[in-house]
């Protein structure tokens, strides 16, 4: 099941060191079949503040998004871009092909005796 790294980029300073984390990270990926499907793109914000950029890279499951998030070569580059650019970032498991939100719904529903 597609996994995903999600992050959210606060704005900081576009420096020496965040240009070679930029031109940098694909190699930290390719050995875990990582590939941005979003890159630095600006929200449209519909409900709350949300300051910044969006990035979204997929995985195909969460094992090799882990292994990537802590491989020596992603470990070494991603100071580049902590010590010049807040933000947070979240490895998430996808939904499955078929997926039926409602089903999910019905299975809160008996959980919760509703």
């Amino acid at each position: 099941m597609t996994a995903y790294a999600i992050a959210h980029m606060r704005p900081g300073a576009v420096n020496e060191d965040v240009l070679r984390y930029i031109e940098e990270i694909q190699s930290t990926m390719d050995p875990f079949e990582g590939r941005f499907l979003v890159h630095g793109a600006q929200a449209e914000v519909m409900e709350g503040p949300f300051p910044g950029t969006v990035v979204v890279l997929g995985f195909p499951d969460i094992e090799r998004a882990r292994a990537w998030y802590a491989s020596p070569a992603y470990r070494a580059l991603a100071p580049l871009r902590t010590r010049h650019i807040p933000g947070e970032l979240i490895l998430v498991d996808g939904v499955p092909p078929g997926y039926d939100a409602s089903k999910t719904a019905a299975a809160l529903r008996a959980e919760a005796g509703l």
